[in-house]
Formats: C-alpha cells, sequence, structure tokens
C-alpha cells in the first residue's frame, strides 16, 4: 500500500502507517496517483436487474412502493433487507430506503447496517449511506489477499469513486494494523487511509501495530 510521501523514517514504517495521511504531512503532500472508482463494466451495463419481495404495496395515487424481505440484484450487487421504500420503481435515478439487517455486496465489498439510504443511477447503485451500532464494510484486497474491515456508527460510500467514509467511533484494519478515530477515509483505488485532524473533533488518532511474524528458518 503506497501514500504521497516518501521521508525515510516513513519508508520503513509497517504498511497501516505508510497509508496513513495526517496532519501537516496531508496538507504539504499532494494527492497519490489514483485510478478512477468503481467504474461500471459493459457487461455491468447490461445485466438486468432483479427485484424479489416477500409482499409489495403500492399506492398509484402517490407511486409511493414499500416492499418486505426484499432482495434486489445486479450482476455480482445485491441489496437485501426487511422493509424497502421507494418512490416508482425506476433505477435510473432513484432513492431507495431500506430497514432491518441491510446487506449489500459489491464485488468483493460489503456493507452490513441496521439501515441504509441508496441513491441508483443509470440502472447502478451510485451511493450508499449506512447507520448502525456499528455499520460494518469488509473488502478483499486483491494485491495483498487480506481481508480490509471497517466499522463505525456510519458509513458513506461513493461507489463510482471508489472512497469510503467511515464517522462516529470509525475503526479500520487492513488485516494486521489497525487504525481507530472519528472520522477516518479509505480510498479503495489508491489503497490508502486518511485521517484530517479537522475531522476529528477533540479525538484523537490511533494505531496499533502489529509485528509481522517471524520467518522460520
Amino acid at each position: 500500500m503506497a501514500a504521497s510521501f516518501r521521508s525515510p523514517a516513513i519508508a520503513a514504517a509497517p504498511p497501516l502507517l505508510l497509508l496513513l495521511l495526517l496532519l501537516a504531512q496531508t496538507a504539504r503532500s499532494a494527492p497519490p496517483p489514483r485510478a478512477a472508482g468503481v467504474v461500471p463494466t459493459k457487461a455491468a451495463l447490461r445485466a438486468p436487474i432483479s427485484l424479489v419481495a416477500q409482499s409489495s404495496e403500492i399506492d398509484y395515487r402517490t407511486n409511493q412502493l414499500v416492499f418486505r424481505k426484499v432482495k434486489i440484484t445486479q450482476g455480482t450487487m445485491s441489496v437485501s433487507a426487511d422493509l424497502a421504500h421507494a418512490t416508482g420503481l425506476d433505477f435510473d435515478n432513484s432513492h431507495w430506503v431500506f430497514r432491518g439487517h441491510v446487506h449489500i455486496v459489491l464485488g468483493n465489498g460489503d456493507l452490513r447496517s441496521t439501515d441504509a439510504d441508496i441513491t441508483f443511477a443509470d440502472k447502478l447503485l451510485a451511493r450508499a449511506t449506512v447507520h448502525g451500532t456499528p455499520a460494518q464494510f469488509s473488502q478483499l484486497d486483491p494485491k495483498s489477499g487480506r481481508l480490509v474491515r471497517g466499522r463505525a456508527k456510519r458509513i458513506d460510500y461513493d461507489v463510482r469513486k471508489g472512497l469510503v467514509e467511515f464517522a462516529q467511533d470509525a475503526w479500520l484494519s487492513d488485516g494486521q494494523n489497525q487504525i481507530r478515530g472519528e472520522s477516518l477515509r479509505y480510498d479503495i483505488a489508491a489503497r490508502s487511509v486518511i485521517a484530517k485532524a479537522a475531522d476529528q473533533g477533540k479525538s484523537r488518532v490511533h494505531i496499533t501495530i502489529t509485528p509481522p511474524a517471524p520467518h522460520k528458518p
């Protein structure tokens, strides 16, 4: 995992410390080059959207829809919950509210929460804001093979930009080391963590570094 600065002390630091862009270092450093966010593939754009529910209620006067025990699937993306509410069955540009045992799967990423507000754009999930006690995020890092996990009372996932923001008692682990703070931002493409001083309030950022296991001769 890489950061945008390369001082000798930082170069020798463990992986998660390399991820951390803090305070003056953040202000003095240019943002790391990164690929675009999660870009929809042609296959994803063509994949049909499936909605399965135990029951549905449609109010044609107000165009309000309510689904119970619902699951929406498109390719490798799925959203399931006890209850879903939407204004119109339109995924081109729509806002959905999910309540109860929310589970969102996006490729190799996973979100679990009590409730979620989800925006669909161009028939793709574009953004998800989830709340829980706590809400939980996980994603397999294809380069390291480690499971990146995070939790917070609120998680904002901008799918197209590949940014995950953890707010209110945030915690993130790269599978070996851990970082805690009031607010953390994880850039999936750049594989970096940002903890801005202005977002921490009276809290401080805490890092737990676990030394790698010694190699057996």
